[in-house]
Parts: structure tokens; C-alpha cells; sequence
């Protein structure tokens, strides 16, 4: 009988974060799948869990997720962590799930925090629809095709940021999206947690002057629509509806013409001209 892969959310800084079930599943698993060892080795330390640790990331050969499925396969019991947060989001652990869904072995989720979640919740930004994007392309060019593919992108947008690219990557997002609502969370449950909201101008401003520092999860505001994209009022519809038809044109291609036009349906169209 084979194993089972756990993935287990860790703390995205406050350690206190950690959970009774996470702790149980660390310590008792046949080993850990961790995508820097040196970051889970020290969180095990933390609470005196000695748990044999396994190098996986974005960049381990195949051999390594072959290794992983065949101890699984064998009976082991694996939990995969990334760096912080829950594996599996923007994250190498995706793969292995993918993996072990082909091999039909178990999988349990251990849930934990989420940056992208925990931004959202402290953004002040609408959290009705959202979008996450991750991280932006370190090349100029990608960067801007990434963001231009989201210029009309009505959902909140989520980006995490490295405080080097920061800068630039605000740059970016004011000359594609122009000038928006943002919220800059900073070292999100750290002692130096901070949220900052204000606008891609404002916080251009303000970084050209302050250097950035620590991990940044961005939450941008989403685009607002386009007015020419709005229904025209039903009343204006018929007004055009009638002219055509006047014009010589059959009142059922008529009402079936402007029905795919303005999402009116098409019996309420044509009711309306041949009353």
C-alpha cells in the first residue's frame, strides 16, 4: 500500500502561526520535501522536530520527483513544504502533486497561511474577484506583455515582488494600467509588517525616495469597464430596431442582429417592434 503526500502550509513569518496538525504531520512523516532545506531545517529546529529533510525545488532533475514517488510508492509518508505558506501556489510542489494524482496515491492538504490571502484580507482593496499573478518576468519585455495582458483585467490583481524589482515593476504597472488604487503589504506577520495603501504614483514617488525593503505582496486595483462596453438602454435599442426595419430590413434578423449586440434577448426585441 502506498504512502501518502502531505502539504502542509507553513508560517509566512510569525512562527506562532504554526498549527497543532501541522506539527503532528512533520514530525511523523517518513520524511520532508522541502523546497530550501536550510529554511525548513531551521522551523524544525524551532520546535525540536528532527524529521529527515529531501531537497526539492523549480530546479530539481526528474530523477529527484521520481525519488519522491517511488518512496511514496514503497509505503513512505512524504510532506512537501515550500519556503513559506502553502506548497503548490506559484511553487515546484504543483508537479509532484500532478505526479502522484497519475500514480493514484493519496494526498492530503494540511493547510496553513497564504500570503496572497492574507494580503488580500488586509488590502483594503475589493476581495470580491481576484486574480493571483505571481511574479513578474525579471526581462523588461515580458514584464510589460504580462502586464498589458492585464490593462483590462476588471478582477483585483495580486503580484508578489522582490524589493530589488519593486521600483521598476511600479514603474511598469503606472505606465500600463495608469494611475491606480494599490496596497503595498510589506513583511506580512513579521515585526516589521506594513500595509501601505495608496496610488502607483504616490508609491512610485515614495520608493524612488525609500529604498525597499523585505518580501512585497502587491494588490492592485482591477480595471474599471469600459463605458463602450455598457448596454445601451433597452428603449434606444428599439429606437434602432425600428429605423432598420423602416429601412426595409425583416424585423427577425433585425432583433436577431442587435440581440448578439447588446445582449438584449431577441423575443424582447422583437415584441417591442411588432406590438
Amino acid at each position: 500500500m502506498s504512502g501518502t503526500l502531505y502539504l502542509v502550509g507553513t508560517p509566512i513569518g510569525n512562527l506562532r502561526d504554526i498549527t497543532e496538525r501541522q506539527l503532528e504531520i512533520l514530525d511523523s512523516v517518513s520524511f520532508i520535501a522541502a523546497e530550501d532545506t536550510r529554511v525548513t531545517r531551521k522551523l524544525l529546529a524551532h520546535f525540536d522536530l528532527h524529521t529527515t529533510l529531501v531537497s526539492y525545488h523549480e530546479h530539481s532533475p526528474e530523477s529527484v520527483i521520481s525519488q519522491i514517488i517511488e518512496r511514496l510508492l514503497a509505503g513512505e509518508n512524504c510532506a512537501c513544504v515550500t519556503d513559506a505558506g502553502m506548497p503548490c501556489i506559484s511553487d515546484p510542489g504543483a508537479i509532484l502533486v500532478q505526479r502522484c494524482i497519475e500514480e493514484n496515491i493519496a494526498i492530503q492538504v494540511v493547510p496553513g497561511p497564504s500570503a496572497v490571502v492574507s494580503a488580500l484580507a488586509i488590502s483594503g482593496q475589493d476581495t470580491t474577484r481576484f486574480c493571483f499573478e505571481g511574479f513578474l518576468s525579471v526581462t523588461k519585455k515580458q514584464r510589460y506583455s504580462h502586464l498589458e495582458a492585464l490593462k483590462k483585467e476588471q478582477r483585483t490583481m495580486v503580484f508578489y515582488e522582490a524589493p530589488h524589482k519593486l521600483l521598476n515593476t511600479l514603474k511598469d504597472m503606472l505606465e500600463t494600467f495608469g494611475d491606480r488604487s494599490i496596497s503595498i503589504c510589506r513583511e506580512l506577520t513579521k515585526i516589521h509588517e506594513e500595509v501601505r495603501k495608496t496610488t502607483l504614483s504616490e508609491a512610485v514617488a515614495y520608493y524612488e525616495a525609500n529604498i525597499p525593503r523585505g518580501e512585497f505582496v502587491l494588490v492592485v486595483a482591477g480595471a474599471k469597464p469600459d463605458d463602450s462596453d455598457a448596454q445601451p438602454p433597452l428603449e434606444a435599442v428599439i429606437a434602432i430596431a425600428r429605423e432598420r426595419i423602416e429601412a426595409g430590413e425583416r424585423a427577425s434578423d433585425v432583433c436577431r442582429s442587435l440581440a448578439a449586440e447588446t445582449g438584449y434577448p431577441k423575443r424582447v426585441l422583437y415584441q417591442a417592434v411588432t406590438q
